[in-house]
């Protein structure tokens, strides 16, 4: 796996990949690798030639209580972990290159980032979709893959891409989960062990309330306010837990088809998202 930290060398190298003929897979992240990212290797490895994943803490998606300097940065074991899963060019640049100076330009995807997460972090989406664009413009990847653990962050960068004309194939990957059903996330190293023991009661809950629309059982408003309690119940502090139709992420109508259901809670220090995608 080659490495290249500036923009030169990975324009120069990418370049020959082009002149090669293969196609370009992207994946971005900010380190701290678990199996959930990994998945994203592999898939981005199905479906291209050549495949790049990035790493950058990226300070603008941070609100005013999340500290970016303390996001867990483990870059050796990150190394080793891609190397065994194929990909093939490691991208490591720095702030000064990601925010050069004067830095006046953000990327904003208007409503959806005001919704659920926005609600709760504003301005993250913001950061999200800025950082993204520019690793688009400067990867240029035929194809970029994102998990679908943070399903409205997918769906700001799907709208993105389609609002801007981007020549660049989104695929979403499905959460990966711990035998308990806990989706892999970094905010997983903040639990105690005693945290971890409840943190699945939120997938649970999602279930539970899958199960009940699928069913009919109750309106959506019973059911939601239904699932708050039960995380309550269980040691969670509940952000929200929102039944959304897929497409724009408002709230859902009873004659919706399709639909996600997207949650988040606190648990200690750590604040837990997750989701469940229906198709009725």
């Amino acid at each position: 796996m080659q490495v290249v930290s500036n923009l030169i060398d990975l324009r120069s190298t990418l370049s020959e990949v082009k002149a090669q003929g293969k196609t370009i897979a992207f994946v971005p992240t900010m380190g701290n690798l678990h199996q959930g990212h990994l998945s994203l290797i592999k898939k981005a490895r199905e479906n291209a030639d050549f495949i790049v994943a990035s790493i950058f803490v990226n300070p603008t998606q941070f609100g005013e209580n999340e500290d970016a300097d303390n996001y867990p940065k483990t870059l050796e074991a990150d190394k080793k972990h891609l190397i065994e899963d194929g990909c093939d060019l490691l991208y490591l640049p720095n702030s000064t290159i990601m925010y050069p100076e004067p830095d006046l330009t953000r990327v904003q995807v208007n409503h959806i980032t005001k919704l659920h997460c926005g609600a709760s972090r504003p301005g993250h989406f913001t950061g999200v979709a800025t950082i993204v664009l520019k690793l688009f413009n400067q990867v240029q990847p035929d194809i970029a893959v994102f998990g679908l653990k943070d399903f409205q962050q997918f769906r700001v960068i799907e709208m993105m891409v389609e609002n801007l004309f981007l020549p660049i194939n989104i695929i979403g990957v499905n959460t990966g989960r711990a035998e308990d059903g806990l989706a892999h996330s970094s905010r997983n190293n903040y639990l105690t062990a005693s945290e971890r023991e409840i943190a699945p009661a939120l997938y649970a809950t999602l279930q539970k309330a899958a199960d009940e629309i699928r069913n009919q059982k109750n309106s959506f408003e019973q059911i939601a306010r239904h699932a708050k309690e039960a995380l309550h119940n269980a040691g969670m502090t509940p952000d929200y837990f929102n039944i959304c139709r897929q497409i724009d992420l408002e709230p859902a109508e009873e004659s919706d088809k399709k639909l996600v259901i997207l949650a988040a809670a606190f648990l200690g220090k750590a604040r837990l998202i997750d989701n469940i995608i229906l198709e009725l």
